[in-house]
């Protein structure tokens, strides 16, 4: 059995939605160990690039919300990068 839900349902990657001047994406995981590893993946990764995101997470689901600060709140390339290293997490649990 795939350990990502997203795979199990083959929802594609791209499922970011930009709203609010912020890029969004929910995801759902099997358990809580599954979410809790793919937002350690995601910290090391955000701290490599110094950009941080708004996350929250309860039980297997974790939603993330992408915007640049010194920007203004908006969205900008970096947010674009990070979601896409975010997706590349994802891909490589295929």
């Amino acid at each position: 059995m795939p350990m990502w839900l997203e795979q199990e349902t083959q929802i594609p990657y791209y499922m970011w939605q930009e709203q609010n001047n912020q890029l969004t994406r929910d995801f759902q995981f099997a358990t809580f160990n599954e979410a809790f590893a793919f937002m350690t993946r995601v910290a090391l990764i955000a701290e490599k690039m110094d950009h941080h995101p708004w996350w929250s997470n309860v039980y297997n689901q974790v939603s993330i919300k992408l915007s640049t600060h010194d920007a203004g709140d908006k969205v900008t390339e970096k947010d674009h990068k990070l979601a896409a290293a975010i997706d590349e997490i994802l891909k490589a649990k295929a």
